[in-house]
């Protein structure tokens, strides 16, 4: 029986992700335009941009068509692994842990509490869906 190939990572080091908003606030753009943003945004050299941009494109984050940069994964994808990945490694993945130290010590408005509130029932709601 062959082995099976590890799928690549979705998720991203933190040069990566900020490397990754630049291009999910401006796709799709140029690659040299893309290599202006990183110098701009991080300070980053040509090099340094095309061998993030490089890295991202194998592990199928980003493309790069004809010099044209785009996301194939979306920054909600991203954000929904790492949520998971700092509920998992801090929280033993219970969710309920992670919320009450998120709270824990900081006064929420009534607008935020309904907006979780909100967020907590239609997830309930799709859950039982299933």
């Amino acid at each position: 029986m062959a082995a099976r190939k590890k799928a690549p990572s979705r998720r991203l080091a933190e040069g990566e992700y900020r490397f990754a908003e630049l291009v999910w606030q401006h796709e799709p753009l140029g690659s040299g335009a893309l290599v202006t943003l990183a110098d701009e945004a991080l300070g980053w050299k040509k090099s340094t941009t095309y061998t993030v941009l490089k890295k991202l494109c194998e592990r199928g984050i980003l493309q790069n068509e004809h010099g044209t940069v785009t996301a194939l994964v979306k920054q909600d994808e991203v954000q929904r692994l790492e949520s998971a990945a700092v509920v998992e490694h801090a929280f033993g993945g219970s969710l309920p842990r992670f919320v009450a130290a998120f709270v824990g010590g900081q006064p929420l408005s009534a607008a935020e509490a309904a907006e979780i509130r909100a967020i907590l029932d239609k997830a309930e709601a799709e859950g039982s869906e299933r």
